[in-house]
């Protein structure tokens, strides 16, 4: 039991963390056709899907986008953005283990998925009017590329570095 314990708060703990990454790492952006862009949310999803699993993900990916538009860092388009992409990484990261399809995962939830289901939040909650229902795919694009990539890199060096495996030990989370 104590084991058990001691896995759920290290869980916690790394969720903390990794939303406050998301949260600071959004004032590293440029906007994009009235969306902002912000990369460091998709590396984000991707070390949450590979270190904590989908249910995880996606509620960092919530929590950041709610911190984010408390505080003026973000805006509404970033909850499915960010919450689409979380989920899909992080069930194809459970499923394959593979970090290429994983971070491919992430691009396709966030800037496909996510960019269709940002235009009713644009429309019907924010009161604007988008030009299209894929107006917002190409600027989620760029993001989640951008961020993808940036995970791919930073997930292969802590994997090589055995730090993943020193996080959690009794998950023997490996990605390929």
């Amino acid at each position: 039991m104590e084991t058990r314990q001691k896995n759920v708060t290290r869980k916690l703990a790394l969720a903390g963390v990794l939303t406050a990454v998301a949260v600071v790492g959004s004032t590293i952006g440029f906007p994009v056709a009235g969306s902002k862009c912000a990369p460091v949310q998709h590396m984000v999803n991707i070390l949450a899907a590979v270190a904590l699993g989908p249910g995880w993900s996606v509620g960092i990916a919530f929590c950041a986008s709610l911190l984010r538009n408390l505080t003026g860092l973000g805006s509404l388009m970033a909850f499915p953005g960010s919450m689409v992409g979380a989920l899909l990484c992080g069930l194809v990261c459970r499923y394959t283990k593979n970090l290429k399809l994983t971070c491919l995962a992430e691009t396709f939830g966030t800037g496909v998925l996510g960019g269709i289901a940002a235009y009713p939040v644009a429309k019907y909650v924010m009161g604007s009017a988008p030009a299209g229902i894929f107006i917002y795919v190409v600027p989620f694009l760029i993001s989640t590329i951008a961020g993808s990539i940036l995970a791919f890199l930073l997930v292969t060096i802590l994997e090589k570095g055995g730090v993943l495996s020193q996080l959690f030990p009794s998950q023997g989370k490996q990605v390929r």
